[in-house]
């Protein structure tokens, strides 16, 4: 499969001198540039590089640490089932990383309470 590397790395630098960054926080899920990546780490998709994601942790109104979500339904190890907006998908428990909030596009919506804390110890069992 070819990587379109060159439109992420010019977008990139569009994102780089983003101003106006986002007001964010824990169990929002947001559409974010994370871009065409190496290997088998999950790409964005369309013009602006954007798969949804989960905020797991606010470090600071410029740093996030989040994982990314997958219309696939899985649940094992590697990932974890959430429902939100009357969809079904899955946390991909081994993409999670740190992240500039200059990234984010658009909020969705949040995780409901119950959701996130089972994902939260989900995570601590993997890890």
């Amino acid at each position: 499969m070819d990587k379109n590397f060159d439109e992420w790395n010019k977008f990139k630098k569009v994102l780089n001198e983003k101003q106006n960054i986002p007001f964010s926080n824990i169990r929002e899920i947001w559409w974010c540039s994370v871009g065409v990546n190496i290997g088998t780490e999950e790409d964005g998709k369309n013009e602006l590089f954007e798969r949804p994601i989960i905020i797991l942790r606010v470090l600071n109104k410029n740093t996030l640490r989040i994982a990314p979500l997958t219309s696939k339904e899985k649940s094992n190890e590697h990932h974890f089932l959430i429902s939100y907006l009357n969809r079904t998908g899955s946390v991909i428990l081994s993409q999670i990383k740190t992240i500039s909030s200059k990234r984010l596009s658009r909020k969705l919506t949040r995780l409901d309470k119950k959701q996130f804390e089972k994902l939260i110890n989900k995570i601590r069992d993997v890890i």
